[in-house]
This record gives structure tokens, sequence and C-alpha cells, in this order.
């Protein structure tokens, strides 16, 4: 875990960010030993709505056996595409288009000045967004979740009908962006105009993949120095 408690502030949403992608990812053990520092560092948020929330799912986290918590993540995210942590498959499916989608998370990665290790992962997966947001650039990180907001609500709103802890999570994210959470799908298309994914197509794509892999034991990005 990065030094968030020297950084944080109750208007910096790094600490929420970060600590939202971690929870998203695959439990490890590694994950275990730092939901301490992840408590804590929500706590000095003060009252912050997306802390607090995101304070339920740490100590569902924290309260949980490993085993059990593993098995829970397969089923949610790993068995079902209803849950996927990918922000482009909710507007884009596995289409031509988005080969070139993902491309645009690649970039505005290299842009900040970040060597970028995907661990086997697509550039627009969550986790991996949210520590780009926390540890990297702020800026860019939240232009690309403002950006995919539609994507973030679709999820949220699929993960709290199936009443999963990791709702939360999502739930925390949105807080952090402006304005209100749509409440339902049909407010989302409408906001936004979409039609929903069409994982139908896949033409030049790499295969939607349920390897996630811990971002705990390496993180995504490592800094080049200057920036371009």
């Amino acid at each position: 875990m990065i030094g968030l408690r020297r950084r944080a502030t109750p208007r910096d949403h790094r600490v929420v960010h970060l600590v939202a992608g971690r929870c998203l990812d695959y439990p490890s053990a590694e994950l275990v030993t730092t939901l301490p520092s992840m408590r804590d560092a929500l706590a000095e948020q003060g009252d912050s709505a997306a802390a607090t929330g995101l304070t339920s799912l740490v100590a569902y986290l924290g309260g949980t056996d490993l085993p059990e918590l593993q098995q829970a993540y397969v089923d949610t995210f790993d068995l079902s595409r209803k849950h996927a942590l990918y922000l482009s498959y909710w507007t884009d499916g596995d289409t031509r288009r988005r080969g070139e989608v993902l491309g645009r998370f690649k970039t505005a990665y290299r842009s900040s000045g970040a060597v970028v290790d995907t661990h086997g992962e697509l550039p627009d997966y969550l986790p991996m967004v949210l520590e780009f947001a926390a540890r990297v650039d702020p800026e860019a990180g939240v232009a690309l979740l403002q950006e995919y907001r539609a994507s973030l609500e679709l999820l949220r709103i699929a993960l709290q009908e199936k009443k999963s802890a990791y709702a939360a999570a999502v739930v925390a994210v949105c807080a952090t962006l402006p304005g209100e959470s749509p409440p339902d799908r049909a407010a989302v298309m409408e906001m936004v105009g979409l039609s929903g994914p069409h994982p139908t197509e896949s033409v030049g794509l790499e295969p939607y993949d349920p390897r996630l892999l811990p971002l705990q034991t390496a993180s995504s990005f490592e800094p080049t120095g200057a920036r371009p």
C-alpha cells in the first residue's frame, strides 16, 4: 500500500480510487494484510460519502475467510459478463471499434509519463484505471472515469441487483464524480444515448479474459521521470 495517509485530504479522491481499485481486484493474502491501512486511510477522509460507503466493503473483506472471498469474487466477476470490470465492454462490447478504444487507454497512460505493465489485463480494467487515477495522473484518470461513467453506473446497478458487497466500491467511485448517479438502466441509457454492449461481434480483439491478476503484488505503473 502506498503512503496514502500522508498525502490524503478530505477532498482528495486518490484514497477512494486506490482503495476501491484494490478491493475490486482478486482477493489475495496480501490484500488482507493491507486492509487495516486502507481502513485508516478512509477514516482520515472524514464524513466523505464515498469513503464511508467503501469502509463497509473493507470491513466485509476483513471479516471473511480468504477462500470464501475468492470464491465469491470468481462467482461475481469471472463467471458472468453481467459484472464485467472492463469499462469499454459496456459501451463497445467485443466489436471492431473496441480495439481503437483500448488503444486510447494505453495512450492516456503513456502520455502521463508512466511505463505500463498491464499484468496480462486489458487497459480498461477498472482496478487498473483506478490505480492510474490514484497514483499517476489524477486529472487524466478522473477524465477516463467520467468518460466511462455510463459503464460504471451499469456495473453499479448490476452489482446492487446481485446484492453484492462489491457494489460499495463502484458506488464509492461514482460518488467521486460530478452529478448524481442515475436511478436505473433506462436513465443511464438516456443520459448517454447507449444501446448497451454487443458481445456477439468479436473481430480483431483479444477475447474476454477472466484472469484477474492482483495489483497488490506489483503496480501496473512505474514512473519514467519527467513528463514527455
